[in-house]
């Protein structure tokens, strides 16, 4: 399921590159039509039932997930105008680390010796990716770098709650019920932040829709979906590996996809297979971990 969800995220990036609408009206409508299905499978599944015992304390994990999701959104597109793209880049990929943090302190689940040095290893790869950009000279790079730089850390930290919260909730809610919520949340504070910002929504074109159509279907319902679902099964810190892979995916799609056709470069292969090892590692680890603990759930 997380190779589908890699598979899934990895089109976000030649999509939105597509796309010629605002990046908050790209997530608006990337949400709206991503709940549309939602709604299908919860009726289908009747998984809409579980909110009948849904608690007050749930409920609010749920809508701090979401609204954790919008603010990783927000924080890392605006990051994207303020400072380099490879800034950005490099520091929004340190979130597994922050989810390292986080589950060890909140969900009581620290990762092992070789899971940590895995996902080291896959920052690393991350890290030598961007590295010709991080080494040049900065061009494109605003006055307002330092506040860029801040607004993707923090995006960092949001998408690591976004994960922790969703790991928590998995093991009582099926994935529907989880992020028919979550979405939802998510979905109206992204509102509010195109309603405070005078980001137009209406009207787009026939070609935008499109694109978000294909958004919600592949990054969101195939990837996020599909790595909420393995949250109930892996903890949060090896689920979110698979964003790191999101670079390599989104490289090989842009050097085929027409209109795009960025052909990778020697530096950018390398940095994706150090970013592989880490995840084999990591991956590794966690089976020989439960391997040793038959009983326990990952």
């Amino acid at each position: 399921m997380l190779g589908f969800a890699l598979l899934g995220i990895s089109f976000a990036g030649p999509l939105v590159r597509l796309s010629t609408a605002d990046p908050l009206a790209i997530a608006v409508w990337r949400l709206g039509f991503s709940l549309i299905v939602v709604a299908g499978f919860l009726a289908g599944s009747g998984e809409w039932r579980q909110w009948r015992a849904l608690s007050g304390r749930d409920a609010a994990f749920a809508a701090a997930a979401g609204v954790a999701l919008a603010l990783h959104f927000w924080a890392w597109n605006a990051s994207i105008h303020l400072t380099t793209i490879a800034a950005s880049v490099t520091l929004v990929n340190l979130q597994p680390a922050v989810i390292v943090a986080i589950s060890a302190v909140f969900l009581r689940e620290s990762p092992t010796r070789n899971q940590l040095i895995g996902i080291v290893v896959a920052i690393v790869g991350a890290i030598v990716i961007a590295l010709p950009d991080l080494l040049s000279s900065g061009a494109g790079a605003s006055g307002h770098a330092t506040l860029g730089n801040l607004l993707a850390t923090s995006a960092a930290v949001t998408a690591a709650v976004y994960y922790t919260v969703g790991r928590h909730l998995r093991a009582s809610y099926g994935v529907w019920a989880y992020v028919g919520l979550a979405y939802s949340a998510c979905f109206l504070t992204l509102l509010v932040f195109a309603a405070v910002s005078g980001v137009p929504l209406t009207p787009q074109p026939p070609r935008e829709i499109g694109i978000f159509i294909a958004l919600a279907l592949g990054p969101m319902l195939l990837g996020h979906t599909g790595m909420n679902w393995a949250l109930k099964f892996l903890p949060a810190y090896v689920v979110n590996l698979t964003v790191l892979g999101e670079p390599i995916g989104a490289t090989l799609l842009g050097a085929i996809l027409p209109g795009i056709h960025q052909i990778p470069s020697a530096i950018t292969l390398v940095g994706g297979a150090i970013v592989l090892a880490g995840v084999w590692i990591v991956v590794r680890g966690t089976v020989v971990r439960a391997r040793r603990a038959p009983s326990r759930r990952l």
